[in-house]
């Protein structure tokens, strides 16, 4: 008896210090009280369909409005499913879609060609309740990408597909596959050639800034307080060598956690992927207890800049607040929430 009483004794100051230490150890907990996770935004979504996209001079009025609505739509579409209390990972994926099948974005039908004359496609998606993750890259017949990653996340044990193996399982799953002249595009078809054409009279690899940017990508935040972020792209024009950029890569090109944000970004992926863009937006709000506008404005428009990384991102915290910010000429983008919505495209 004496002897469990000196042991009961003994564990339970043990017991108290870890479960004090271990509260202790969640910053996170502090920048979930700091957002006002409870009092904030019923839900809310916001959308990009690229930044570094077409210079507002060379934008006509016609071309300006077809991009409006495009957006206006896709922002319809996930507050229609968010307002009826559907999940941050539907609206995300429904929203995509549409941006998918639309030949105005660089993403699904709308994709650039490499320097062989194909579309290659990335997509990734990630759950900020529990951080889990899926991600495909450079496949060619997969209608909707951004599905496909959902499927890599959800019925499968991996974070990341690619090729030929990516198209079978997404194939498997009963995910629509199509020829891969369904994303040829003359839009498309014409930026590459006229790339091409400028390398060989000048004997140069071409550097048109525009053909690194586009991409589409959506972030939301549901009624029940979960966070999702999604992306997906059809990379650079005249990329090679089956190039993938951040678009797919957890960290680099899309982040979500419910305890601080959901991220997605366009732009040069190269330096998206060596920053750790998305991620370091999440990091900077659990460690230094920034805002999310505060995190991202730094990230975009301080570190990005100073390294010569050019794009834009968007973000969304837990209470509904929203980021939007590019280093750019221009970002299409937009948010929406309960009796608010913005569409921007420059520096409006």
């Amino acid at each position: 008896m004496k002897l469990s009483i000196k042991y009961s004794l003994f564990i339970l100051p043990l017991s108290l210090l870890f479960f004090s230490c271990n509260n202790e150890r969640k910053p996170q907990s502090i920048a979930k009280a700091k957002l006002g996770a409870t009092d904030g935004a019923e839900y809310a979504m916001v959308i990009h369909g690229g930044a570094g996209t077409i210079k507002k001079e060379n934008m006509s009025e016609d071309m300006y409005q077809q991009y409006y609505n495009a957006l206006d739509t896709a922002l319809s579409i996930g507050e229609k499913i968010l307002k009826e209390g559907g999940s941050s990972l539907d609206a995300i994926e429904k929203t995509i879609h549409f941006m998918e099948d639309s030949p105005l974005f660089n993403s699904g039908k709308g994709a650039v060609f490499t320097n062989a004359g194909t579309n290659e496609l990335d997509a990734s998606i990630m759950d900020g309740a529990n951080r889990n993750a899926g991600a495909v890259g450079g496949i060619t017949n997969v209608k909707h990408p951004i599905s496909a990653a959902r499927a890599v996340m959800e019925k499968s044990e991996h974070v990341m597909m690619v090729g030929e193996g990516a198209e079978k399982f997404a194939k498997a799953n009963g995910l629509e596959i199509v020829d891969p002249e369904y994303f040829k595009t003359e839009r498309r078809w014409n930026s590459l050639q006229k790339i091409l054409a400028k390398e060989e009279s000048t004997g140069h690899v071409s550097d048109f800034k525009d053909s690194k940017y586009g991409t589409v990508g959506a972030v939301a935040l549901d009624k029940a307080g979960n966070i999702a972020a999604g992306t997906s792209t059809g990379g650079m024009t005249n990329k090679k060598y089956n190039r993938i950029g951040d678009s797919p890569i957890i960290g680099a090109g899309t982040f979500a956690d419910n305890l601080t944000c959901g991220v997605s970004c366009t732009g040069h992926g190269e330096f998206f992927i060596r920053y750790a863009v998305a991620y370091d937006v999440a990091a900077r709000m659990e460690y230094k207890l920034e805002s999310v506008q505060e995190a991202a404005e730094f990230i975009v428009n301080e570190k990005l800049v100073k390294a010569e990384g050019s794009g834009g991102l968007i973000a969304l915290d837990a209470k509904g607040n929203v980021s939007m910010p590019f280093n750019t000429a221009g970002m299409y983008r937009g948010y929406i929430k309960p009796n608010e919505k913005v569409i921007a495209m420059y520096q409006e």
